[in-house]
């Protein structure tokens, strides 16, 4: 289960290669393309998982003039379009990822916040078949699985 610390490794494949370049996906998705989505779409592609301050922080390098309130508008469309996922761990500040569509579920540590992504833990999605779902059409399971990640469980030893 591995833990979003760091881009990447080189040779991996990235977001971009996946899914083009962010003025392609966002005309995909019939959205404009404006510098503050471009630079929301790579700060997530560059650290899964980030908050909408550490979203608004990276954001920022690439043109620094983009508001706080312009971000979160960004963040808002972008999940509302699908191209971003929100994930929202207990206790913890909204997260936001570019990996959707595969109903993958999270692990998050205890004592750091750190997050990663989990696959599907059996069979086909939504993963969880439930005993009864009152009439609903079930699409999706959330799933967060909690814990401490290899750093905490060091720093504990």
């Amino acid at each position: 289960m591995p833990v979003d610390h760091a881009p990447a490794a080189a040779g991996a494949p990235t977001e971009q290669s996946e899914h083009g370049t962010p003025q392609d996906l966002l005309r995909r998705h019939g959205l404009r393309v404006t510098a503050p989505r471009v630079a929301v779409l790579d700060a997530v592609a560059s650290m899964p998982h980030a908050d909408a301050d550490a979203v608004l922080r990276h954001a920022r390098t690439a043109l620094p003039t983009v508001s706080v309130q312009a971000v979160y508008d960004v963040l808002h469309a972008l999940t509302d379009a699908g191209i971003l996922r929100r994930i929202e761990p207990a206790g913890h500040p909204a997260r936001y990822e570019r990996r959707v569509g595969d109903n993958h579920h999270h692990v998050v540590c205890r004592r750091c916040g750190a997050v990663g992504d989990v696959d599907c833990a059996v069979g086909e999605a939504p993963c969880l078949t439930p005993v009864s779902t009152s009439g609903f059409t079930v699409d999706t399971a959330e799933v967060t699985y909690w814990g401490l990640c290899p750093g905490c469980r060091a720093a504990s030893g």
